[in-house]
């Protein structure tokens, strides 16, 4: 009989009754090493069947029949799955990994041989069989050919916070659970980001986890739990664990930011407390610190790692209220929106909350440092009360970099990047600026082209580009790019409309060189860049011609 797929009463993907005379297969999760803490399921399993499987190394001893030890019989057939290569060398044709393909392969079919003489198999797994367990393989193997079904055991991780009593998440926060063996660069940023995490795989990779850890900015509040419920187990705080003292069995834990943050009986700000810092009076201890953060053009997305761990650690956020937006709700953080067109006062008051003890960060859109807050933050804390105050600022994606990768490469070759605002500096300065840029034949990104307020200076700056720039040079307006509304369109300079343009829009202008080609088997995607190749001097040896600039 063919055996078909199905689904158990528990979830676990099994195979229907493949006919008599074929046994069944079971991976068992034995738990985190206390024996007690075998489900009442995996041990009436291990009493049923008829074969006993395990994992072990070459010296034959196996954490997982140990924990199930006082649950197998006289009776049962035991099978270790002995590795042929676990921390050494080999001399394998494959390596390393054709060895391991090997030995599951093998294995597979010593199991297969039992099943096929209608045998119950029991593979046991230490944790969970399907989490970082060597049952998988057999699994993959063997899972469409027999009747098979998978018994959840209570994992590594669940044990290590447990013996820890610590939260590893709460409310929106999400857990990261990450292999010791992942790079150390991959390491931290994925650390970076994360809200919590926990590092298996530990031993010899111990000094490149607590590396990132450290990188990462989170080895204050990290832990460490080696054998978790086992007989051995011990816990501590990372940055005072010896490395050599650290085996395979051990964890890394980053608990929850929101429980660490959260204060018991005081989930409301105290009235005492809000005329404190009304006043100025201290409400924390010792110096804060202020990072200004870009969150890119639009939402989550465009967030680096470094950008979203700096978000998750502050206490305080601070900045326009329609980029704090962007920032998910974190339970005991505090928002402070304002308005738009208040920087120094909100740069101010994120260094006096900074002063008194509290992590802030300040959230710009885009990147800080683009005609944004990083600017004026740096300004107020290079004078009096604020030099002491630890300031750093975290790139982000600028909208001019989204709105070009939204279309292309135009910014593929030298650019100038000019604001059009004249609210902080004269029109004169900015005519001045666009003439020289357009000029030395830039491509240019401008910011802050239009607003309510500002009707006229688009049309003013086509009018001054036109004095330099042909008709049918391409202009790219990206609008609320990465967002709901986004809009990207490519016109001519000469058709450029300035009803069409707002402050949410960005204006990038090509140069003479930049090139907008037809795209896609009907011509209908249209992409636009300009050449990193530059011509030499008119009349040099292979001078190039210039590439032909179709319409949009």
């Amino acid at each position: 009989m063919t055996a078909r797929s199905t689904t158990d009463e528990q979830g676990a993907g099994v195979l229907a009754d493949a006919g008599p005379g074929v046994g069944r297969l079971y991976g068992v999760g034995l738990g985190p090493g206390d024996p007690s803490l075998m489900t009442v399921r995996a041990v009436r399993i291990i009493a049923e069947a008829d074969v006993i499987a395990y994992h072990s190394a070459r010296h034959g001893r196996s954490i997982a029949r140990s924990i199930a030890a006082e649950h197998l019989r006289p009776d049962h057939i035991e099978e270790p799955l002995v590795y042929p290569v676990t921390t050494g060398t080999t001399d394998h044709p494959g390596g390393y990994q054709g060895a391991m393909d090997e030995f599951y392969a093998e294995s597979a079919a010593r199991l297969a041989a039992h099943l096929d003489a209608g045998r119950t198999v029991a593979v046991l797994a230490e944790g969970d069989p399907l989490f970082y367990g060597s049952y998988m393989h057999m699994h993959k193997r063997l899972a469409d050919r027999y009747p098979t079904e998978v018994i959840p055991g209570v994992t590594s991780v669940s044990a290590a916070a447990a013996r820890l009593g610590t939260p590893l998440v709460e409310g929106e926060e999400v857990l990261t659970i990450l292999p010791g063996t992942l790079s150390e660069e991959e390491l931290t940023a994925r650390l970076a980001s994360a809200d919590s995490a926990v590092v298996m795989k530990l031993g010899r990779t111990f000094p490149t986890v607590r590396r990132a850890v450290e990188r990462a900015g989170r080895l204050a509040d990290a832990r460490y739990v080696e054998r978790a419920t086992m007989s051995g187990e011990r816990t501590g705080a990372l940055a005072d664990t010896d490395p050599e003292s650290v085996p395979y069995f051990s964890v890394a834990v980053l608990p929850s930011r929101v429980a660490a943050r959260a204060v018991p009986g005081a989930a409301e700000e105290s009235a005492d407390e809000a005329t404190a810092e009304a006043t100025g009076e201290a409400t924390g201890e010792g110096t804060g610190d202020v990072v200004v953060v870009g969150t890119g053009p639009a939402g989550p997305l465009w967030l680096t790692p470094e950008t979203r761990g700096a978000l998750a650690a502050a206490q305080d956020l601070v900045g326009y209220t329609t980029y704090l937006d962007r920032v998910p709700v974190r339970p005991g953080q505090r928002r402070h929106g304002s308005d738009n067109k208040v920087e120094s006062e909100r740069a101010e008051f994120a260094l006096d909350l900074a002063r008194r003890g509290r992590r802030v960060a300040v959230v710009s859109g885009g990147d800080p440092g683009v005609f944004a807050m990083a600017t004026a933050v740096l300004e107020a804390a290079s004078a009096d009360p604020y030099r002491d105050v630890p300031v750093r600022v975290l790139p982000g994606v600028t909208a001019a970099n989204a709105a070009a990768a939204r279309v292309g490469a135009p910014l593929g070759h030298d650019y100038a990047v000019l604001s059009l605002s004249d609210r902080l500096k004269p029109w004169e300065v900015i005519a001045e600026r666009l003439h020289a840029a357009a000029g030395a034949d830039l491509v240019l990104a401008l910011y802050n082209p239009g607003s309510a307020s500002r009707t006229w200076q688009v049309g003013k700056a086509r009018e001054l580009l036109l004095e330099h720039r042909a008709p049918d040079t391409p202009v790219v307006l990206g609008r609320d790019v990465g967002g709901p509304e986004e809009s990207v369109r490519i016109v001519r300079l000469a058709d450029l409309d300035p009803a069409q343009v707002d402050m949410r829009t960005i204006l990038l202008v090509g140069s003479s060189r930049t090139v907008t080609a037809r795209r896609g088997e009907n011509g209908d995607e249209t992409v636009v860049w300009t050449p990193r190749r530059y011509p030499e001097r008119p009349g040099a040896v292979g001078n190039p011609a210039p590439p032909e600039s179709p319409e949009s």
